[in-house]
């Protein structure tokens, strides 16, 4: 917490010294059983000078500037070490509260149950041969040449001479082990001279080693009470007359003896709160039935009395069973918390796939408790017990659709229902954008996207339409749009099925007035069509060309598309020369209609063919029925005309489907030409050679070889 700052005392186990804000006011307290009771700081009785502190509890004490310095070369406002334990060194003061005014120096021999005030003003403190020699430096900005000794834990000081010239001190460092008698200060005489290094051997003072009778022992207690964190310890240390070099084979602790268990030595356990009485009670978040979670009748559990042991407490027997937790038999429950997922976390599967369902209970008892799960597509299942599905119930789902899986637990004390809705897709391996080659301006058409394999679960649809910038998104395949603009309009369209994402883009010839009709030919040409979408690009110039050697008529005005599946078909379109009929739409419509005019006469009179192969002759005729037989553009005939377009469209993409799966040719790809624009395959890419009017030519294809020529 942040109202709070704890310090470990080093060499105590259990003990620490913490500033804590309490109303604004800043105060220091101790605990020797690590948190579990904290008191404040007794103040010394007399001050240095012997005067009486008049300091009584609660209402003043002792409080301790608890910061250790990160630099080791200094030292910070608090010491205390392994080798010495209960020897503490702090500055601080007494009072109300923590002040950062009147600071002096307390030590305590006794880890913290009385202390003494050492200096007035803030010193460093180094600690010697294991704490049987104090070295003390003024912590000023002056330069000084004293320090002071004391071999008596603080109680007397001896001050002396470490250099001629007084030296700006920057820092203090002990040879490496606390056993040592030797420290460097550093420092500089002025504040532009280099540093200066001052080493003091302090052997000469101690000239002899220790013995056991230069020993006491000394009990480690709380204000007289001998067992803390479990036990009773009994150290050695230096008598306060002897002066000598402890060594390194000095051992610190000379017994421990473990105590009876009281009630201080455990503290609230996990959802307990320690109330005003003293006693841990449950608290206002905790559930005691979260303790017994998936606990199963005929196994037990540890049911917690509300306290726990302090850590690392060694404490003994005493009041132990009454406050360890007791272990119980699991209680009856009826199933609560049932969830059902699949072993991957999510909602969608494909078909044909295992299905992994896992179901666990939050509470109650699984070994008693029966499992049945219902897939949703008639068939389930039932288990005798939680337990013995842990590694999940697997399904396979045959058919696309959206399934209400349900698991139900049930007992004798209840029943429990979990339900999840799987969504089973099938794999989308093509789709096709079926749209008019050619549409009149203002007017309604139809855009249908159709997917292979038809049903495939749960799909989205994503148009994007002319020069829009933002999508249409429907869950049907088809939409219906008006473009308002002549020349090319491009559509695309993206489904989203499952995992997987595709898309068809079509371009729509939009203009005010066309003339249409639907050709046949010979029988011959069937047998030659590979019904692929190059072969279908090749043919649609090879028959336009021929319509216009036929009848001269200009390029520009004339649509020719291939139309895939068998018997073969095809469209050509009559499209307006704006040079001859703008801003003119009876002219228009009239030239149009001259046009179709002389387009069917050379027809019916067989004046049309093309040479597939030496030896193939193709004829191509006009057939009986029109995908938009002679488009009117007013409002009570055009629409119905673009719908019989798209119908006859749909049917042929139909069948065109069912042979393509079936003799397993891959592509689909229509055709369409505009005046000024490049030739666009509808559905995949093709740059298929120019064929020209004055010269025959045959074209070889990777995919088969096939010719043709030009009569």
């Amino acid at each position: 917490r942040s109202d709070i700052y704890q310090l470990p005392v080093a060499g105590i186990k259990g003990m620490f010294l913490a500033n804590k804000r309490i109303d604004n006011q800043v105060k220091t307290y101790i605990t020797y059983n690590r948190g579990r009771d904290w008191r404040l700081l007794q103040a010394p009785s007399k001050d240095l000078r012997g005067n009486n502190i008049n300091c009584v509890l609660p209402y003043c004490s002792l409080h301790l500037h608890l910061h250790v310095s990160a630099n080791p070369y200094t030292s910070g406002n608090i010491a205390s070490k392994e080798s010495s334990p209960g020897l503490i060194i702090a500055s601080g003061s007494f009072g109300a509260e923590l002040t950062s005014t009147n600071v002096t120096v307390f030590i305590t021999s006794d880890a913290g149950n009385t202390w003494r005030q050492i200096f007035t003003e803030e010193y460093a403190v180094l600690f010697l041969n294991q704490g049987g020699a104090l070295v003390a430096i003024r912590h000023t900005p002056l330069s000084i040449r004293h320090l002071w000794l004391s071999t008596d834990e603080g109680r007397q000081w001896n001050k002396y001479s470490f250099t001629n010239s007084p030296l700006f001190v920057d820092g203090v460092l002990g040879e490496p082990g606390e056993e040592t008698l030797i420290m460097t200060i550093f420092g500089h005489v002025s504040h532009r001279s280099e540093w200066q290094l001052v080493k003091i051997d302090f052997r000469s003072i101690f000239n002899r080693r220790c013995s056991e009778t230069d020993y006491q022992t000394w009990h480690l207690h709380n204000q007289g009470e001998p067992c803390l964190m479990g036990a009773k310890r009994i150290y050695k240390k230096l008598k306060q007359m002897s002066r000598c070099v402890m060594g390194k084979r000095f051992a610190l602790s000379m017994s421990s003896a473990p105590c009876d268990c009281t009630e201080t030595d455990f503290e609230c356990d996990y959802g307990y709160e320690r109330r005003s009485s003293g006693k841990c009670a449950s608290a206002f978040w905790f559930h005691h039935s979260s303790t017994s979670r998936g606990c199963t009748t005929g196994m037990t559990f540890l049911n917690s009395t509300g306290y726990r042991k302090v850590v690392s407490n060694n404490c003994t027997a005493g009041v132990s069973a009454e406050y360890t937790a007791r272990r119980q038999p699991c209680p009856a429950q009826a199933p609560r918390g049932l969830h059902l997922v699949t072993s991957e976390g999510t909602h969608t599967a494909t078909t044909g796939a295992n299905v992994t369902f896992l179901v666990f209970l939050e509470e109650g008892d699984g070994a008693r408790t029966s499992i049945t799960l219902d897939f949703g597509d008639g068939h389930a299942v039932t288990y005798s017990n939680v337990s013995s599905i842990e590694e999940g119930i697997r399904h396979v789902y045959k058919a696309v659709g959206i399934y209400r899986v349900t698991a139900t637990g049930e007992n004798s004390l209840g029943s429990e229902t979990a339900v999840l809705y799987l969504h089973v897709t099938c794999q989308l391996e093509y789709i096709h954008l079926s749209a008019p080659f050619v549409a009149v301006r203002n007017k309604e058409v139809n855009l249908t996207a159709v997917l292979w394999p038809s049903q495939v679960g749960t799909v989205t649809y994503i148009w994007w339409i002319g020069n829009n910038t933002e999508p249409l998104i429907t869950l049907e395949g088809s939409v219906a749009c008006t473009f308002s603009q002549e020349g090319a309009n491009s559509v695309t369209v993206q489904v989203t099925a499952g995992n997987s994402i595709m898309q068809d883009r079509k371009t729509i010839a939009v203009h005010d007035y066309f003339r249409s009709h639907l050709l046949a030919f010979s029988s011959n040409l069937d047998e030659h069509n590979p019904d692929v979408a190059e072969w279908r690009l090749d043919v649609s110039r090879v028959i336009k060309n021929a319509l216009i050697q036929a009848t001269g008529m200009r390029e520009e005005q004339l649509l020719v598309t291939v139309l895939p599946g068998l018997p073969t078909a095809a469209e050509f379109f009559l499209l307006p020369d704006k040079h001859i009929t703008e801003g003119k739409p009876d002219k228009s419509a009239a030239h149009l209609d001259q046009l179709s005019e002389v387009l069917l006469s050379a027809l019916n009179q067989n004046l049309v063919q093309f040479t597939l192969r030496p030896g193939v002759q193709v004829t191509v005729y006009a057939a009986h029925l029109s995908a938009a037989p002679l488009v009117d553009t007013s409002e009570n005939h055009s629409g119905s005309a673009m719908l019989m377009l798209l119908s006859v469209v749909v049917a042929g993409l139909a069948v065109f489907v069912i042979y393509k799966f079936k003799r397993k040719i891959p592509g689909l790809n229509v055709y369409a030409q505009m005046q000024n624009e490049k030739e666009q395959e509808m559905m995949s890419p093709a740059n298929p050679t120019e064929i020209r009017k004055s010269a025959p030519q045959t074209v070889n294809r990777d995919k088969g070889v096939y010719g043709l020529t030009h009569t």
